[in-house]
């Protein structure tokens, strides 16, 4: 199915997908092709994205998104997000900072809508460390396996040398 996400800023993907995990006012939901129409409010959360059916969960993708609109039909799901970052355009020492500017806010918030806003602030700024950490373990595990790969490929090498010197 094709999966467009939309910020203010443009275009950020357009591309054929296999699954879109979707945080809602109402709950996370999964969409998979063929899922029944449906338009829905999202919540600021972390968005999920597995390209093909047979992508393990390290291999997905996730961007945290702020609040928006998602239409889903069963061939195509549009996102209109305020915001929507991946793992990698996250600077994570600015999102900490922005987090203990947003509890200092909170703590200091005299009226309902003061604390409101903290509140969101708290959880967009937790969502972007939330999804630089996702990132970061992708990449480990990616360069884990690279390693492991590696290792294996010298160990077989290394055999294959002994039985050619045998012969």
């Amino acid at each position: 199915m094709k999966l467009q996400l939309v910020t203010p800023i443009g275009l950020k993907r357009d591309e054929e997908v296999y699954e879109v995990i979707l945080p809602t006012m109402d709950g996370e939901i999964g969409v998979l092709p063929g899922h029944e129409p449906l338009v829905t409010l999202l919540d600021v959360g972390i968005m999920s994205v597995r390209a093909q059916k047979n992508d393990s969960d390290e291999a997905m993708e996730h961007f945290a998104v702020s609040t928006g609109i998602a239409e889903i039909d069963g061939s195509r799901v549009l996102i209109l997000a305020d915001e929507a970052d991946e793992g990698d355009d996250i600077a994570e020492q600015e999102a900490k900072a922005a987090l203990e500017r947003a509890q200092k806010m909170r703590a200091e918030a005299s009226d309902q809508v003061a604390i409101t806003e903290a509140e969101k602030l708290l959880k967009r700024h937790t969502t972007q460390l939330k999804v630089a950490e996702l990132r970061r373990h992708h990449r480990k595990s990616r360069l884990t396996w690279n390693a492991n790969n590696m290792k294996r490929a010298k160990q077989v090498d290394e055999l294959d040398k002994k039985d050619d010197s045998k012969t």
